[in-house]
Order: structure tokens, then C-alpha cells, then sequence
């Protein structure tokens, strides 16, 4: 199984996607895990950083695939519809779901506010997570369709009132019926 968890920055799919692993003994494949080589070696959203992230998911996707079927991968991302990169991104994602099915998509959100407190969070910036305020404030004014819209299993979940704990909780209850 692939759990896709996808989100906009500081909405908690980290922290939600640790405790969902911890519940099935699964993979984490977080988003920065594979950005911050990206990141560190080049310039954001340069056809370099294209590169390098597509290079390193394609190394990590190879090891998702080797994994014995039964242990789960969670996957974090922040995609949206619209641009070349994130669909060449999300069918990426897809293929590999359907190689290790079923894939079942998330969608975090949260409310504004809390989406900033989440944002401005200090531990963010160690992990080279965006702490911007205003990036929540465009996201949540955009509105922006979240990738995986149309996929068959698919689960939208307001975290806002939520613990990661309890979040994980009700994602691992969801995914038992796939």
C-alpha cells in the first residue's frame, strides 16, 4: 500500500505521517527527504532542482518498489494541479501506486490561523521547511485543487482540531478497508 499525504507546508504531514508509520510499521518517504538535496545544491524550481528531485525519486521509488509488498510507504508532498512539473510529478507517484496498490490519497487541511501558528513553528527551519506566514495566507486565498482529486481512494481530512496522533488514527482506520 502507498498512503500519498498531501498538503499544503505546515498543514502536518510529517508529524502525521510519523505516527501513521508507527501504527503499521511502515516507510516514511517525506517530501524534504528528497527536496533538501535539491535545495542545498541548487537553485529552487531551476531545471537543475528539477532534475536532481526527479533523479532522487526515481532512486527512492527503485527502494519503495524493493520493499516487501506488505509493509506500507507513506509519502508526503505538496501538490497541485496545474503545472507541467507537479503532473509529471503526481503521475510519478501514481505508477508507483499502482506497481504497490492500493494507492490511497489524503488530503490535510487546516484553518488559516492554525495553518500559520503550524508554519511559524521553530522546528521547521532546521528541517529547511518554508516558516512564512504569507505562504499560508496565499495558499488558503488560492485555493489551489490539491493532486489526487480524482483518485478512486481518497480521504479529505480537516486537522485543524486534530493531534497527529489522532489524525494518524483515523487515516490508519480509513486505509484498513483498501
Amino acid at each position: 500500500m502507498i498512503i500519498v499525504l498531501n498538503g499544503y507546508p505546515g498543514v502536518g504531514k510529517l508529524t502525521i505521517g510519523q505516527e501513521l508509520v508507527s501504527k503499521f510499521s511502515g516507510r516514511l518517504l517525506d517530501v524534504h527527504s528528497v527536496y533538501n538535496i535539491a535545495f542545498a545544491l541548487t537553485e529552487f524550481k531551476s531545471p537543475e532542482f528539477i532534475e536532481t528531485v526527479e533523479k532522487i525519486e526515481t532512486i527512492a521509488h527503485d527502494m519503495i518498489r524493493k520493499l516487501p509488498a506488505e509493509v506500507p510507504v507513506v509519502l508526503t508532498t505538496v501538490l497541485t494541479g496545474g503545472s507541467e512539473w507537479g503532473n509529471a510529478e503526481w503521475s510519478r507517484i501514481v505508477r508507483l501506486g499502482g506497481e504497490r496498490p492500493p494507492l490511497a490519497v489524503v488530503h490535510l487541511h487546516c484553518d488559516l490561523d492554525e495553518n500559520i501558528r503550524r508554519i511559524k513553528a521553530g522546528g521547521r527551519a532546521a528541517k529547511r521547511k518554508p516558516r512564512d506566514p504569507e505562504m499560508a495566507r496565499r495558499n488558503h486565498a488560492q485555493r489551489k485543487v490539491l493532486a489526487g482529486i480524482d483518485e478512486p481512494n481518497l480521504l479529505q481530512l480537516d486537522v485543524t482540531q486534530l493531534s497527529p496522533r489522532d489524525a494518524a488514527t483515523i487515516i490508519a482506520k480509513w486505509a484498513q478497508n483498501f
